[in-house]
C-alpha cells in the first residue's frame, strides 16, 4: 500500500506586501509620543475629574496607535500597492492630519486643565465640533479598506477582517454619535463612584464608553477568530459582537450598568 504525500497547509497569514508607510510612520509617531506622555503623568499630579490630567492624552495615544498599527499590519495581506495610488495617499493623509489634530487637541487640553470632550465652553464649541468630524474621518478608513479583503473573502481570515473593519465603523459611528450628543459618556447620576477594575467604567450606571470599546475592537475580535479556519464562525462572532455592544449600549443609554 502506497501512501500519497502529505501536502503542508498553507500558513493562515501570508503576508504579500511590506507596511504602508503612511501607516507606520504615524503609528510610530503615536508610540514614540507616548514616552513624554507619560512623564508627564508621573511628573504632573493634577488631577481632572479625579483622574491624572495626562491620561485621557496617553489613552487616546495608545488606543490610536492601536487603530493604525493594526491597518498598516492588515494592508500587509493585499498586494502591493494596494493602498499606495495617489488617491490612497492623499485619502490616508487626510486621515493622519485628523488622527493628529485629535491627539493634539486633546494633549492641549489636559495641558490647560480644562476638558477636551464635550466641552461647549467658549472657543471649545467649535473646535468640539470639528474634533467631532474629524473623528469620523479617521474611523471611516477601516471602512474604506474592507472591501479590498470582502474581494477575498473566500478566505476566512480575509472575510474575518472585512466583517470587523466594517462594523468597527458602523457600531463606533452609531455608539460616539449618540455619546457626543449626550454630552456625557455617563448616563444617570452617581451615588458612589464604584467603578470596574482596570478601565474605569462606572459600574453603577450606564456608561457609553463600554459600548464604544467593544465596537472599535470588532476590527480585532472577529479576524481572530478567523485564524480559526471556520467562515462560520466568522459570521457567528461578527452577529454575537454586534449583539452584545448593542446591548451594552441599550443597557447604557438606559442608565444601566452591563452586568
Amino acid at each position: 500500500m502506497t501512501l500519497a504525500p502529505s501536502v503542508p497547509s498553507a500558513p493562515p497569514i501570508a503576508f504579500a506586501s511590506g507596511p504602508n508607510r503612511q501607516l507606520l510612520a504615524v503609528t510610530l509617531l503615536l508610540a514614540l509620543a507616548t514616552v513624554p506622555l507619560m512623564a508627564a503623568h508621573a511628573l504632573d499630579h493634577r488631577l481632572f475629574q479625579g483622574d491624572n490630567v495626562w491620561l485621557k492624552p496617553l489613552k487616546f495615544h495608545l488606543a490610536l496607535m492601536v487603530y493604525t498599527g493594526s491597518l498598516a499590519l492588515y494592508a500587509m495581506l493585499l498586494p502591493e500597492g494596494t493602498f499606495t495610488t495617489p488617491r490612497w495617499r492623499l485619502y490616508i493623509g487626510v486621515v493622519i492630519t485628523c488622527i493628529l489634530a485629535e491627539v493634539t487637541w486633546i494633549g492641549t487640553a489636559a495641558a490647560l486643565g480644562t476638558a477636551s470632550h464635550f466641552n461647549i465652553d467658549g472657543i471649545w464649541s467649535p473646535i468640539y465640533g470639528l474634533m467631532g468630524l474629524a473623528a469620523v474621518t479617521l474611523t471611516s478608513l477601516s471602512l474604506a479598506i474592507a472591501p479590498a479583503f470582502w474581494r477575498r473573502r473566500e478566505s476566512p481570515l480575509m472575510l474575518g477582517i472585512a466583517l470587523g473593519l466594517g462594523l468597527t465603523f458602523l457600531l463606533t459611528v452609531v455608539v460616539a454619535g449618540f455619546m457626543s450628543q449626550n454630552l456625557s459618556h455617563f448616563v444617570g447620576t452617581p451615588v458612589t463612584g464604584a467603578r470596574m477594575p482596570l478601565f474605569g467604567w462606572s459600574s453603577e450606571m450606564g456608561d457609553l464608553r463600554i459600548a464604544h470599546f467593544l465596537a472599535t475592537h470588532a476590527m480585532h475580535a472577529v479576524p481572530l477568530v478567523g485564524l480559526a479556519g471556520s467562515r462560520t464562525a466568522v459570521w457567528s462572532t461578527a452577529l454575537v459582537w454586534t449583539l452584545i455592544v448593542l446591548w451594552c449600549f441599550a443597557r447604557a443609554i438606559l442608565g444601566l450598568p452591563p452586568f
